[in-house]
């Protein structure tokens, strides 16, 4: 019988869904089964899916259509109910990333996809990498430095209500630089970490640049119990382009663009090949032996960072002195700023311990 899939949060990021559902439909794998959102979206051409039954309530799409699979690509703070009403209708999940706000609801949403016997694949779409694949194979030894310089202007913290945010409603915001836009930098890292990695602490250094209440530079380094680190540094405030970069061993993979370069290897190559998660999910369902990509359990040790992250005290201001308007405009930038994410992937050290002028000691968080 061929999966009817739903897709809830169909607008904003919802879009890229939207055309996997319209490929996979035409390809005959799929029946979309209903979307939902709260807003209305524009249509896409390459996302098509005119007659498909849409609602701004996901009690009412669930009840309606009773999908096999649910899509879930809303806001953090919201993915821990509606997983569990899909859950409770029937439905496998791919969640998008990150999964949830916090451990304990990482345990809740565990013990619900145990007790249902349903399949919860979280949207790390980086996992699907051939790239990933070879360097995890590899296991090259020695720390590990991620690092990443993007820009992002002022109008993408105004994109959504809960953009840039702590809080909305009283209610956490699971945003910031680290684990929003480069959490596949981070989750890729713990990966090639390997699943003994233990974190026991982080030192943590989290910057604004803007007037925003989250950060848009950090830094981070996670201390494992048997002494292993993974260093990384990560802004949305570089005027010069880094498309982010994982080191470990002489290896390096630039995980946006699956480039590949293994020890000994003088150049990188690019590694083609990406499993789609919800391609995966689907071969799961009808072959069992087909392991999950990116499975909830897989997610645990990323929720336990990033929900630290999130917890922490408030990011500490870069002034205006550090800054300049960046050069098309949308707000500023910190000059250098690329350099130093790079130096501290690859030296280990934080800002605050290679002098960085606006820098403050970093704060310890125990895990």
């Amino acid at each position: 019988m061929t999966p009817r899939v739903a897709l809830i949060g169909a607008g904003g990021h919802g879009l890229s869904h939207r055309r996997v559902l319209s490929r996979l439909r035409d390809a005959g794998r799929i029946e979309v089964a209903g979307l939902c959102d709260r807003q209305p979206f524009a249509p896409d051409d390459a996302a098509s899916l005119d007659g498909v039954p849409f609602f701004t309530d996901h009690t009412a799409l669930l009840a309606a259509v009773r999908p096999d699979v649910v899509v879930i690509c809303t806001p953090p703070h919201t993915h821990l109910p509606i997983a569990l009403d899909a859950l409770a209708c029937g439905a496998d999940l791919l969640l998008e990333k990150p999964p949830v706000m916090s451990l304990d609801e990482h345990r809740r949403l565990t013990a619900a996809v145990a007790e249902s016997g349903r399949l919860c694949q979280v949207g790390f779409q980086a996992l699907g990498s051939a790239a990933l694949a070879r360097l995890v194979d590899a296991a090259p030894a020695g720390p590990i430095g991620v690092f990443g310089a993007w820009w992002r202007p002022d109008t993408y913290y105004r994109r959504a209500p809960w953009a840039g945010r702590r809080s909305v409603g009283g209610r956490p915001v699971f945003d910031g630089a680290l684990v929003n836009p480069f959490a596949h930098a981070l989750m890729q890292a713990l990966v090639v970490a390997g699943p003994g990695f233990r974190p026991r602490h982080l030192e943590l250094e989290a910057y604004r640049t803007r007037d925003i209440e989250t950060d848009d530079t950090t830094f981070l380094r996670v201390t494992a119990g048997d002494g292993r680190r993974i260093t990384v540094g990560v802004t949305l405030a570089s005027a010069v382009f880094l498309a982010g970069e994982i080191r470990v061993g002489g290896a390096a993979l630039e995980y946006p663009t699956d480039r590949l370069r293994l020890p000994g290897e003088e150049t990188s190559r690019e590694v083609p090949g990406r499993t789609g998660l919800l391609e995966n999910l689907l071969d799961h369902r009808a072959d069992p032996a087909v392991p999950l990509l990116a499975p909830l359990a897989r997610t645990a040790t990323f929720t336990a960072v990033g929900a630290a992250i999130v917890g922490s005290a408030p990011p500490i201001e870069i002034g205006s002195k550090w800054l300049v308007a960046h050069p098309e405009g949308g707000g500023s930038v910190l000059p250098g700023i690329d350099e130093l994410v790079r130096q501290v992937a690859t030296t280990g050290e934080l800002p605050s311990e290679l002098g960085a002028g606006w820098a403050s000691r970093a704060q310890l968080i125990p895990l």
